[in-house]
């Protein structure tokens, strides 16, 4: 494959480049739509080093196609190990957007939606909200339970700055959200000096978080899809 005149000049300067130099030297090769074989016969690099320079640069079908033809080999060649999964995700989606017709009347399931939608988190498979007041983390529960899962396991992790009281803090959410003590993780003691809020929370922030919630959190946020259409937002 010819290799253009200034990327042959820094090929031949390679000893003198400084290490972010010789990675763009590498990456631009691989946008050439080399092989690591390829790259690796012209610079002299590890190729697990050169594998990490070119992760984030796609080879077009044709341009992996024309490297299987040259070298009879995929080595270098990306492999989609994730189709399958994509499917089940799009199924998945396809079926929230059909739920999402008929509970849209449901004041409830809509309330839900926005709250998620507003607190919760958008960290793709973890489907969780925090919150300092008890009564949101409530009517998040009843809604998992009512519209994602009637058995659904929550955890709780409680943010806490370093006065606080976190045994009370503990047994405070514990009655609250109604769970028991082994659904804690580890709290977060956030230090001192590490912010300026003057007001701290005495019971600190509870962060719920439902186990097991990679379907979940597609169906949520396509939920959170429909709504905004419905109501062109």
């Amino acid at each position: 494959m010819e290799v253009p005149e200034g990327l042959q000049h820094r090929i031949e300067s390679w000893e003198n480049l400084s290490r972010w130099e010789r990675s763009e030297v590498g990456r631009d090769l691989r946008r050439l739509g080399m092989s690591y074989g390829e790259i690796r016969a012209l610079i002299e690099v590890k190729k697990s080093t050169l594998a990490t320079w070119c992760r984030d640069v796609e080879l077009t079908e044709e341009q992996a196609k024309a490297i299987r033809e040259r070298t009879g080999s995929r080595a270098g060649i990306p492999v989609d190990t994730q189709w399958r999964r994509r499917l089940e995700i799009d199924a998945i989606r396809e079926r929230a957007r059909n739920e999402s017709e008929v509970l849209l009347d449901d004041p409830l399931w809509v309330a839900g939606v926005v709250l998620y939608w507003a607190e919760g988190a958008k960290t793709r498979n973890h489907l969780e909200l925090a919150n300092s007041d008890p009564r949101a983390l409530r009517l998040f529960m009843a809604w998992i339970r009512r519209y994602v899962g009637r058995d659904a396991v929550f955890a709780v992790q409680l943010f806490l700055h370093s006065d606080n009281d976190e045994p009370a803090a503990k047994r405070f959410w514990m009655e609250e959200l109604g769970v028991e003590a082994k659904a804690f993780y580890k709290t977060f003691i956030k230090p001192d000096g590490t912010g300026h809020r003057i007001n701290r929370l005495e019971r600190g922030v509870a962060r719920l978080r439902v186990r097991a919630a990679a379907d979940h959190w597609n169906r949520v946020m396509e939920w959170v899809d429909c709504l905004c259409t419905e109501f062109d937002l």
